[in-house]
């Protein structure tokens, strides 16, 4: 005769000690995945890049802009001279709506270079419908 199994105090207490031990591991890891990710967007760095004055090298600091970019944003300055606003960087070969979005908030016409540190921005995931 097969006797049936009958859960004693005991491993009732060990059965729900799992299971909140698993809870709490997956608290624990969302807990530190939005920790990370809060950490990496407030990261960001700060300061600003004069497009009138930059040098190729202070222009590269910019989300996106390597230094054929760089080369080119330098290129249109002098044979247009200096821009007189932040959007007319738009008429530059390779800068688009959606490029300018990303550069808007680091540009300035005017007064010194403060960026320090190669801005990174995460790659867009194809959604947008944003054409550049």
């Amino acid at each position: 005769m097969i006797r049936p199994r009958t859960l004693s105090t005991n491993s009732l207490k060990k059965g729900l000690t799992m299971q909140h031990r698993r809870f709490l591991t997956l608290i624990l890891v969302a807990f530190a995945v939005t920790a990370v990710a809060w950490t990496v967007e407030s990261s960001q760095p700060s300061g600003v890049v004069n497009i009138n004055t930059a040098s190729s090298e202070e222009l590269e600091l910019l989300p996106r802009v390597g230094p054929a970019l760089a080369g080119r944003i330098i290129e249109f300055r002098e044979a247009n001279g200096p821009f007189q606003t932040v959007d007319e960087i738009l008429a530059v070969k390779g800068i688009g709506e959606s490029s300018f979005e990303k550069l808007e908030p680091f540009i300035v016409t005017s007064g010194a270079t403060t960026l320090a540190d190669k801005v990174r921005m995460a790659r867009s995931t194809g959604d947008e419908n944003v054409a550049d």
